[in-house]
Formats: C-alpha cells, sequence, structure tokens
C-alpha cells in the first residue's frame, strides 16, 4: 500500500477493522461492501485499491489525499457501497477533482 495511516488528511476515523490477507471478504476489488467512511482501515484499503485501479503513481499522495477528501466531502451519503462510491467517482470527478 502506498497511502498509510500517517499520510491521511483526517484525524477522526476509529481504527478497529483490519484487513489481512487471507480475509475471505476481501476480494481484491471494490464490490458491494459497504464503506465505513469513518472506519481508518476500511478507507485506506479503498483509497489504495482505486489508486491501482487507476494506475496511479505509488508516490502521488496528492491524489491520494484528495481522493480521501472527495470520499468524505463530495460522494453523496446515500452512495455506501464500495463499488458505487467508485463509480461515483469515476463519473463525476471532473467537475470538482481541481477545487478539492
Amino acid at each position: 500500500m502506498s497511502y498509510t495511516k500517517n499520510d491521511m488528511v483526517y484525524d477522526d476515523y476509529s481504527w478497529t477493522t483490519r484487513y489481512t490477507n487471507d480475509d475471505p471478504k476481501v476480494t481484491g476489488e471494490p464490490d458491494s461492501t459497504l464503506l465505513n467512511r469513518k472506519e481508518g482501515w476500511e478507507m485506506l484499503y479503498f483509497i489504495n485499491k482505486c489508486g491501482e485501479k487507476w494506475n496511479w503513481a505509488q508516490n502521488s499522495i496528492e491524489a491520494y489525499k484528495k481522493l480521501e477528501k472527495t470520499i468524505r466531502q463530495k460522494v453523496p451519503s446515500d452512495i455506501r457501497s464500495q463499488q458505487r462510491i467508485k463509480t461515483w467517482i469515476e463519473e463525476n470527478y471532473k467537475s470538482f477533482w481541481n477545487t478539492i
């Protein structure tokens, strides 16, 4: 993972859920699993997975920070699954990316 806990913009996360490589719930793809936007480990996993899918450079911390802010500030709260959040960002980022 390239984006770490120390890189994160917000400091109000809980850090109780931890993914492991052998967790059968982790498919490696954003899916129908709901994303808890206040759970740090879930956010880190999702942010890094999106960066990987979008072929972002490992050292593009500012882009990862923008993605974190986008998820917390821009994605409507009624969009909750990982896949729907990813899709919403892909469809809407051009309207706000340079301002976040």
